[in-house]
């Protein structure tokens, strides 16, 4: 029934209860006694209450929808109201939860769009830096060595702190073209890529370690870009926010797929707002349907989760070959 007539309908039948104890036997004196205004008090008060019970039933489906719209966050999918009520109401929250639906799958496809090219632009700039940037600096070490040895001994020694601050240029230009494109990730795997980036972030105040699973179930070629992006993602904020001193990678096999995990011994995270890094790790983990939990580690600190499900290979008859 639609909500229109529930609601016109129980408040007929409240009136008309109202009518029948006015028409009925119970009379009412002047001035009113104590009796009657008791029997009039009980009867108003059983008919508000159960006008109240009634409405609360009908729209209780209606205030969990409305929760729902002030919670749902389509960077945390599948989180829908339960399809409850009838009629209207059942039909609102039922479009409610098609129209998430619709909303998801679109964020997931711009999104998809959008980190596709921010990964062709990291590779173009990367690539910049390493062919000019790094050979031109490469030449000028190359010719600081050649002055070095023809320079007088009065010079000779600020030209090699020239060449040594040179070659650290030249490191860190190769450092941050390594960040934006891990050539390794491409020509050894995912295991040799998070090594080479606990390497990097480790250093004199912080202490990187990996545990890494041998037996890694093949994963396809944006699933582990997706989980570098987001180790590398969780070694940055520990680097710049955590104040920790220790800091683990866990790549692993699990039942439905494959779980990472970062985890560090700074202070945490505490209450502040997710920050665009965190946002950007939510919508790389939608691009493969993984799922990712961000919170306190088991030892304090903070540990990111990332658990990317692998697909189960599909047997096909007619390439084994049939008996």
């Amino acid at each position: 029934m639609p909500l229109f007539w529930r609601i016109f309908l129980l408040n007929a039948l409240v009136l008309i209860a109202a009518t029948a104890l006015l028409l009925g036997p119970v009379t009412v004196s002047t001035p009113v006694l104590l009796t009657e205004a008791a029997v009039l008090t009980v009867g108003l008060a059983a008919m508000l209450v159960a006008n109240a019970l009634l409405l609360r039933v009908g729209l209780a489906p209606l205030q969990r929808l409305t929760r729902a719209m002030t919670t749902v966050d389509l960077l945390r999918p599948g989180q829908r109201p339960a399809v409850g009520g009838q009629g209207e109401v059942a039909e609102l929250i039922t479009t409610f939860n098609t129209m998430v639906d619709r909303l998801e799958e679109e964020r997931a496809t711009s999104s998809a769009r959008v980190l596709s090219a921010q990964e062709a632009e990291r590779r173009r700039i990367a690539q910049e830096l390493h062919d000019e940037v790094g050979q031109t600096l490469t030449a000028v070490l190359l010719e600081l060595k050649r002055v070095a040895g023809q320079a007088p001994p009065g010079l000779r020694e600020e030209v090699r702190q020239v060449q040594e601050t040179t070659r650290a240029g030249l490191d860190e230009v190769r450092r941050i073209a390594r960040r934006l494109r891990p050539g390794v990730l491409d020509e050894l795997g995912l295991a040799s890529a998070l090594k080479s980036l606990a390497t990097d972030f480790g250093g004199p105040g912080l202490s990187v370690r990996h545990r890494l699973d041998a037996d890694l179930p093949p994963l396809g070629r944006e699933a582990e870009l997706v989980l570098y992006r987001v180790a590398q993602e969780g070694l940055t904020n520990v680097a710049r926010h955590a104040r920790a001193r220790h800091a683990e990678i866990v790549l692993r096999r699990t039942g439905p797929g494959v779980e990472l995990c970062v985890r560090d011994d700074g202070h945490g995270t505490g209450d502040a707002p997710e920050g665009a890094g965190i946002r950007g790790m939510r919508e790389r983990a939608l691009l493969v349907g993984a799922g990712l939990v961000l919170g306190p580690g088991p030892g304090g600190g903070t540990e990111v989760r990332l658990t990317v499900p692998v697909p189960t290979p599909v047997h096909d008859p007619d390439r084994n070959g049939r008996s």
